[in-house]
Parts: C-alpha cells; sequence; structure tokens
C-alpha cells in the first residue's frame, strides 16, 4: 500500500501513511494533505520567533529590546513594523518599523501580530 502514496516532501521518506485526508511521515513527523497544491521549492519561507509563517504584508511585533546598529536607538519590545520583503539570508526581513522607518530585522525576533 505505501507503494501507491508519494513520498515525503520534507525527507522523501517513502513510508508515508493516510490518517483520513492527510498523509503522515513516520521519520520525521510532516503531515501533508496530498490533494492541496503545492507550493515551489524555491519559495521562500520564513518563520517568526513562534514557528508562524510569515508573508510579506504581514504585520509583526518586536518581543526584545534591539540595538539598531550605528545610532544610540533602541526599538522596544511592542514595537509594531510591516513587512515589506522577505530575503534570503542572515537579517530575512525589510520592513518599515513605526517610528524608525525602513530597516532589516532578524526573523528570530519577531512575532506576527
Amino acid at each position: 500500500m505505501t507503494d501507491s502514496l508519494p513520498p515525503c516532501p520534507k525527507c522523501h521518506s517513502q513510508y508515508a501513511y493516510e490518517d483520513r485526508a492527510m498523509l503522515i511521515c513516520p521519520e520525521c513527523g510532516h503531515e501533508w494533505d496530498p490533494k492541496a497544491v503545492a507550493v515551489e521549492d524555491d519559495a521562500l519561507s520564513i518563520k517568526d520567533s513562534n514557528g508562524n509563517m510569515l508573508n510579506e504584508g504581514d504585520k509583526i511585533t518586536l518581543i526584545k529590546d534591539l540595538k539598531v546598529k550605528g545610532t544610540s536607538t533602541t526599538l522596544k519590545v511592542g514595537t509594531k513594523a510591516v513587512i515589506k520583503h522577505l530575503v534570503d539570508g542572515d537579517h530575512d526581513i525589510d520592513c518599515k518599523v513605526d517610528g524608525a522607518g525602513n530597516m532589516m530585522l532578524k526573523s528570530e525576533f519577531v512575532k506576527k501580530a
């Protein structure tokens, strides 16, 4: 029966099994809907500190005080921002921060608002 099921899209395990409408990989624990449209592998997937997927246009909130490099300014916890672009790199969020303007942030220091 495992021959008729597709392999896991995360780890490519051949041991996926069916549970109602979902397929589950016993090796990595990934669950997916085989009828859902496949997302491009090239698509950038960036998650916030809580594991929520971030997209362009999302509103985010800082979870930690952050010093702005090259200035004496500190962005405080709870400061809000809007994501303009998601980029590949260390600072993976290009956003507009309320009261501070455009800057790059790390996804590990924000949560989806």
